[in-house]
């Protein structure tokens, strides 16, 4: 009689750690952590990054301490999205009733959903890459003042997507009636630094500014060739730039940004008077560990077509 052998087991690898996607149980806010600690936190209010912390646990986004969180205010910090204008409003065109920033920022979205990319599950391997998460807001859901003031069809779908070391931010607009209609963009980012005095921007130095400090008002500015330094209150708009900046601290790289379909960066930072007229800005000398550094355009309008769809988005590195 011939014994047969049994059949060797197969063996399972373990399960690679996914990421972990949570809602608050005041269902304010999305958190998104990946297998290696990486971690981002947006308020459903806004749709705004108020937290982006690297695997080591360094927070790199600035947020004042006296920040609206409860959906009363926009957000002083984080990644605010400023849509439909940026800015105060003008006189005579179709956003001139809107506030400052228009409403996007001041909006609550809804939570669309996530999805995360697929890496190998071999021993040793972190897992999912990266997890993405995505918002939504529209006419039917901004409030009636929004609504009477900027009477338009819309749909925007805001994409963040988390992956090691890198934050990726993108926004769809899409034009849902037939007329066309301007508007104007900008991921209003916070970075958080140590100290300003220490802090230069690279990436800028061939390009026109419009200077919003200089004395006399607004001034257009030709390009400085040089990298930006802050000593005072600085408001810069560069515009029609599409190069990599590089923001240093002690002249070691601390982040990279760069733009898809995003010509324009305002670069800010209050220094303390300004901040000191500001209610929600803190701690008081809280202008010394922040810069803005701002994707968007915002140095004319765009006019989007009945049925048609814009999208752009920045990609924020953490060195």
């Amino acid at each position: 009689m011939v014994e047969r052998k049994k059949p060797s087991a197969i063996p399972v690898s373990p399960l690679a750690p996914t990421p972990q996607v949570s809602i608050s149980d005041d269902n304010s806010r999305v958190i998104a952590t990946l297998p290696t600690g990486d971690r981002v936190e947006v308020l459903l209010y806004g749709a705004t990054v108020i937290s982006w912390k690297s695997a080591s646990g360094k927070e790199n986004l600035f947020l004042s301490d006296k920040a609206y969180l409860d959906g009363s205010k926009p957000v002083r910090g984080g990644i605010p999205v400023v849509f439909p204008l940026f800015g105060a409003p003008t006189a005579g065109h179709e956003t001139a009733k809107l506030s400052q920033h228009g409403f996007a920022r001041s909006s609550r979205w809804e939570y669309l959903g996530k999805s995360s990319s697929e890496s190998s599950s071999l021993p040793g391997n972190g897992g999912d890459a990266s997890v993405k998460l995505d918002f939504g807001l529209s006419e039917g859901i901004i409030d009636s003042k929004a609504r009477s003031a900027w009477n338009h069809q819309f749909g925007l779908t805001y994409s963040i997507t988390l992956s090691t070391g890198e934050l990726y931010t993108s926004l769809a607009v899409s034009n849902t009636e037939s007329s066309a209609w301007d508007f104007q963009v900008l991921f209003h980012t916070y970075l958080k630094i140590d100290d300003i005095s220490k802090v230069s921007v690279t990436g800028l130095e061939e390009t026109a500014y419009l200077d919003k400090v200089v004395a006399g008002g607004p001034k257009e500015s030709s390009a400085t060739k040089k990298a930006i330094t802050f000593e005072q209150e600085t408001d810069r708009v560069y515009t029609k730039s599409d190069k990599t900046i590089i923001v240093l601290e002690s002249d070691e790289p601390r982040f990279e940004v760069k733009r898809d379909a995003l010509g324009d960066v305002v670069v800010w930072n209050p220094w303390s008077e300004k901040a000191k007229g500001m209610a929600d800005f803190g701690p008081a000398d809280g202008w010394k560990s922040m810069v803005c550094v701002e994707a968007g355009s915002v140095g004319q309008w765009m006019t989007l077509e009945g049925g048609d769809t814009w999208e752009g988005g920045q990609r924020i590195k953490a060195l």
